[in-house]
């Protein structure tokens, strides 16, 4: 059937260029014109070639202390409900959105345990050994995993009782966590 499709068309493609045969018709030469028009100019279209050059600018000079409006603080609590010796943990993560990268103190998070207006305990007070400094690159996290021990105080003297609690982080502009002790 395609076979005799094509041939069909062929044969009537034939047919239409035959001028309908008429005969006695002389035949023209196709390249000559019967036109007063001159002929068009060659179709040749120019080449253009864009070239670009940027000079880049100079970074700031790296290892600087971050600047606090330069950077997003989160923190975020892997449960909201702690049974039995499950210890409370909060991830803390800060990011660098200033040009190049800055030095920050992670003293400066301090994770703090509240119950009512009672203060239960804190992670800067209770911090083993001194807090490092950082070098933040923008956009890479620096990530803080923060484990309660559910003691009040540092010294492990009193256990927390089962309640409510709130984690909040000090000095920083981020969501209270709200979590309970069973």
């Amino acid at each position: 059937m395609a076979l005799a499709s094509v041939l069909g068309a062929v044969g009537l493609l034939a047919w239409t260029c035959s001028a309908g045969g008429d005969e006695g018709e002389p035949v023209r030469d196709a390249g000559a014109v019967d036109s007063a028009s001159p002929a068009p100019p060659p179709s040749a279209m120019p080449t253009v070639t864009v070239t670009t050059t940027t000079t880049p600018t100079a970074e700031p000079a790296d290892g600087g202390p971050c600047d606090d409006k330069d950077l997003v603080v989160n923190m975020s609590a892997a449960e909201n409900t702690f049974a039995g010796a499950e210890r409370p943990e909060f991830r803390v993560t800060v990011v660098s959105i200033g040009k190049g990268s800055c030095t920050f103190d992670t003293g400066t998070l301090d994770v703090r345990i509240t119950s009512g207006s009672d203060r239960i305990w804190s992670s800067a007070e209770c911090r083993k050994g001194g807090a490092p400094k950082e070098t933040l690159k923008r956009g890479i996290p620096y990530v803080d995993n923060v484990t309660w021990d559910r003691e009040r105080g540092c010294k492990g003297a009193t256990p927390a009782r089962p309640g409510t609690y709130v984690a909040t982080l000090k000095g920083k502009k981020v969501e209270k966590q709200i979590f309970r002790l069973r």
